[in-house]
C-alpha cells in the first residue's frame, strides 16, 4: 500500500527541492521578449563553474538558451562554464558551494560622509559630480589593488580638506579634476593619499577585529578537526574574508609609507593634462571617471561608518543582463553591476553570468 503524503514527503525532501529549483533557475525572456520570467534549463543547469568567461546567451529569434564551450572537451569530460564574477559569499549562499581559487573574491565594506561632517555639504556635491553617493557599499578585493577606482574616489573625497574641495568645486580645471578622481595616476596631493591610506589601514584594522578567530585559528582547526563539508565551507568563508582584510591592511599600509615618503620629499604632483586622455583611455575601464555607480546595491542613508555592518553580504536579485540577448543565471554581482559599460560592449557575445565554483557545485 502506498504511504500517506505526510509520511512520503518530509520537510527534507522539501526543502531540497526548493534549494535545487531555487540555485538553479534562470531568468529568460518571454516569447515576445517584452519581459523576463524564471525557468529551469535542462542540462545546462547541470554544469559545473569554472574560471574564465560568460559564454551563454539567450537567442530570442529561435527562443533557445546558447552556451558556447569555454574550451574544447574530449568525449566523456566533464563541461564547465563560468557562473561570472561572484564573491565566494555569494558563491555559498545562492549556490552552495565555496570555490577555493575565486580570483574574484571580496569583502563588502559600507562607507558614508557623516551629516555631522563640516565640509559634508561641500564633499557630497564634489561626490555627486563623480556620480558616487554619500553612503554606499564598497568592496575590498582579493586582488592587488585592493580598491577599485569608485573606492579611491570616494575615499579621496571623504579625506579632502576645505580647500581640495573648493579646488573641485570652482577651481581653476575643477572638471579636469573631478574627471581624475579615481585614477591613481593623479594624486589630489600627497597629504590626501597619506590620509585616505592611513583610513583605509585603520578600517580594515578594525574590521578584522570584529572576527572571533584569526587566521591562524581557523587554518588550524580546518586542519585537525573533522568537519562536515558545511562547517569547512563556513570556516573557508570566514578564513578568505579575513585574508583579504589582511591583504587591504598591507596594501595600505605600503601605500601610506610610500606617500608619506613623497610628501617628506616634496615630490611634484603629476599635474593632469589633456594629452593624459590618451592613458586614462588605455588603463581598466573601471578607472575612468566621471564614475558612475551602477546599481552599488541598496542601502540606507547611513549618517557615520558603521563598523559592524561592513561585512554583511547583501542578497541580490537575479537579474537579466544587457536586454534582449544575454542571459544572466543567478545573483547580480557588484563587479556585474560597476561594469555595464564593459557588459554593453559584449552584448553579441553568449553570456552566463557571476564567478567561481568547484566540482561539487551541483551535487
Amino acid at each position: 500500500s502506498k504511504l500517506p503524503l505526510k509520511d512520503s514527503f518530509t520537510y527534507d525532501d522539501y526543502r531540497w527541492a526548493v534549494s535545487s529549483v531555487m540555485t538553479r533557475q534562470n531568468q529568460i525572456p518571454t516569447e515576445d521578449g517584452s519581459r523576463v520570467t524564471l525557468a529551469l534549463i535542462p542540462l545546462w543547469d547541470m554544469c559545473n563553474h569554472t574560471n574564465g568567461l560568460i559564454t551563454t546567451g539567450y537567442n530570442l529569434e529561435d527562443d533557445r538558451c546558447e552556451c558556447v564551450a569555454l574550451q574544447d572537451f574530449k568525449a566523456g569530460e566533464q563541461i564547465y562554464i563560468f557562473y561570472g564574477t561572484r564573491s565566494n559569499a555569494e558563491f555559498v549562499i545562492h549556490s552552495g558551494f565555496f570555490f577555493d581559487n575565486n580570483s574574484h573574491d571580496r569583502v563588502k565594506i559600507k562607507l558614508g560622509v557623516s551629516k555631522s561632517d563640516r565640509l559634508y555639504a561641500m564633499k557630497a556635491e564634489v561626490l555627486a559630480r563623480a556620480g558616487i553617493p554619500t553612503s554606499s557599499v564598497f568592496a575590498l578585493h582579493s586582488t592587488e589593488p585592493p580598491i577599485s577606482a569608485q573606492l579611491l574616489a570616494f575615499l579621496r573625497v571623504f579625506c579632502m580638506s576645505e580647500e581640495e574641495l573648493k579646488e573641485h568645486l570652482i577651481g581653476e580645471h575643477a572638471i579636469d579634476k573631478i574627471f581624475t578622481l579615481g585614477n591613481s595616476e593623479f594624486p589630489i596631493s600627497w597629504d590626501n593619499e597619506v590620509k585616505l591610506w592611513t583610513f583605509l589601514e585603520a578600517r580594515a584594522s578594525l574590521l578584522l577585529k570584529t572576527y572571533k578567530t584569526t587566521v591562524e585559528d581557523d587554518r588550524s582547526f580546518l586542519e585537525t578537526h573533522d568537519l562536515t563539508s558545511h562547517a569547512i565551507m563556513a570556516i573557508k568563508l570566514r578564513l578568505g574574508e579575513k585574508e583579504i582584510l589582511e591583504k587591504a591592511v598591507k596594501s595600505a599600509a605600503a601605500s601610506r609609507e610610500y606617500y608619506t615618503k613623497q610628501m617628506a620629499e616634496g615630490a611634484l604632483l603629476p599635474k593632469y593634462e589633456e594629452s593624459n586622455i590618451a592613458l586614462l583611455e588605455n588603463t581598466v575601464a573601471d578607472s575612468r571617471l566621471p564614475i558612475v555607480l551602477r546599481n552599488l546595491e541598496d542601502v540606507e542613508e547611513q549618517e557615520d561608518l558603521k563598523i559592524d555592518e561592513a561585512i554583511n553580504a547583501e542578497v541580490t536579485e537575479n537579474g537579466f543582463v544587457n536586454g534582449e540577448n544575454s542571459l544572466f543565471n543567478g545573483t547580480k554581482s557588484e563587479s556585474e553591476n560597476l561594469n555595464k559599460e564593459k557588459s554593453n560592449r559584449e552584448t553579441e557575445d553568449a553570456k552566463e553570468s557571476s564567478s567561481e565554483s568547484t566540482d561539487e557545485v551541483k551535487e
